[in-house]
């Protein structure tokens, strides 16, 4: 099992998965999406460096994020995604802390597209809403973040219902003590019916060494995500889903609930 300060440390750097932003696609020029989204998660074990299950202090999180988006061109979309979070851990540590957590503000731009497919690139600045380093429930989100990702997508038909496929792979620089991440992400969605939408995500983190000034080793971890999204009106959709953390090393077993609302204008 991990030790008992090297677990806490850790398990701080996981982020809950949320509702399924805009993917590879761009919002054509003057058109835009508001989404607001939040987690709602637990975790009372953790994967040690032998991805074995151990228990470990009740952790829990409670996370709010939105995102704006907006295409300033046919080609270009900006974003701005504000965040809050409230993050509890049990005793020993016995920590906690509400509070603005990572805000990002970027763009994606799109370098190439077919008939059904699109290739894009996304780069967003990451600044974080505290400053705590003292605090253990704030560990992992005191320090500014550099996002890099290419993205692409692909539509198709899947037993004669629309579908779509996102891939995203990224680079994640993390400034001051914390190790940068490499990221995947993928996405699977298709439409059993007009006004729904099934979303299955495998959201993957791999980290790029360790932080030893934090106490916190190498880690890596991968979860599922699958909600179902209900449009109430063109403009107007609701998602709601789950998500589990199946695999991982030096980090939480995490399950959660998810729901977002997406609005298009």
């Amino acid at each position: 099992m991990l030790g008992r300060y090297g677990s806490i440390l850790a398990i701080m750097l996981l982020a809950a998965p949320g509702p399924a932003w805009a993917g590879a696609w761009l919002m054509d020029k003057g058109e835009g999406q508001i989404v607001f989204g939040g987690t709602l998660s637990r975790a009372d074990n953790a994967f040690d460096g032998s991805r074995k299950l151990g228990s470990t202090p009740r952790y829990r999180k409670f996370e709010l994020q939105g995102l704006f988006e907006y295409g300033l061109t046919d080609r270009f979309t900006l974003m701005l995604g504000p965040g809050y979070q409230h993050i509890d851990i049990a005793a020993p540590t016995d920590a906690s802390r509400s509070g603005f957590g990572y805000s990002e503000f970027g763009g994606r731009y799109r370098f190439l597209q077919g008939d059904s497919w699109v290739f894009s690139g996304q780069a967003m600045i990451r600044a974080p809403g505290t400053g705590q380093g003292f605090n253990p429930a704030a560990v992992g989100y005191t320090e500014p973040e550099f996002d890099v990702r290419a993205l692409f997508g692909k539509s198709f038909t899947a037993a004669g219902l629309p579908a779509f496929l996102d891939l995203q792979l990224a680079q994640r620089f993390r400034l001051g003590n914390s190790a940068d991440e490499f990221r995947f992400d993928a996405t699977f969605g298709i439409r059993p019916a007009e006004k729904w939408l099934l979303l299955v995500q495998s959201l993957n983190v791999v980290s790029e060494g360790a932080s030893p000034n934090l106490l916190i080793p190498s880690y890596d971890y991968s979860k599922l995500q699958i909600s179902a999204v209900y449009s109430l009106t063109p403009a107007l959709s609701l998602q709601v889903g789950g998500f589990t953390t199946f695999s991982g090393r030096n980090a939480l077993q995490e399950n959660g609930l998810v729901a977002g609302i997406w609005y298009k204008f």
